[in-house]
């Protein structure tokens, strides 16, 4: 456990090169504790899979995909549900981890509508998920195979979901061991990728 007025930046991409990522118990709660999970979530950015119909949704236009224009945003958007783990400490630490270039978004707009998105932290060649939302049907799926997207483009080898769901499931992640996670791990904190380079 560590109190919530004590997380900060450094510490937390020090905790990201282990493999542990931090949690609250609610939205209310002061501390954080710090979650290794023996089975790990990844989506192989090779093998991420839309369905024929959100691949046509995300072609149609219907929806205007950005990157890092509503990083707050995407948080709120995130934590805005009856139970959440995104406490006022965690949203003020990513705030600071996006000012300082390790933590990014990518969000989706119906219009003027920020409909869904997903933020996440990046070291090297790895890319932490670590929430998604959607105030629009299939927008956190468009918002998810935007930012694979943008990984594969930027040279990025590892994508971490943390857990797998079925949601995720469906889109192409699978669950890997601890040992075999820590593995990628290493070999993607050696790659240099560009989350915001000119290509991606």
């Amino acid at each position: 456990m560590t109190d919530g007025a004590d997380l900060n930046p450094d510490l937390l991409l020090h905790a990201y090169r282990q493999g542990i990522f931090p949690m609250a118990e609610s939205r209310d709660d002061a501390t954080v504790f710090w979650v290794d999970p023996t089975r790990r979530g990844v989506i192989p950015l090779e093998g991420f899979h839309l369905s024929r119909r959100l691949a046509q949704t995300w072609r149609s236009g219907r929806f205007r995909t950005t990157s890092d224009q509503d990083f707050a945003g995407v948080m709120q958007g995130c934590a805005d549900r009856p139970e959440t783990w995104i406490s006022p400490a965690i949203l003020r630490v990513y705030a600071q981890l996006h000012t300082r270039g390790h933590a990014h978004s990518v969000e989706v707009w119906d219009g003027d509508l920020l409909a869904g998105g997903v933020y996440g932290v990046a070291l090297g060649g790895a890319f932490f998920g670590e929430s998604m939302f959607s105030r629009r049907r299939d927008a956190s799926k468009i918002a998810l195979a935007a930012l694979v997207a943008r990984l594969r483009l930027a040279g990025f080898t590892l994508f971490d979901t943390q857990f797998l769901t079925p949601h995720l499931a469906s889109l192409g992640g699978v669950e890997i061991t601890r040992t075999a996670f820590q593995r990628m791990l290493r070999a993607a904190l050696a790659v240099q990728a560009d989350f915001g380079g000119p290509d991606a």
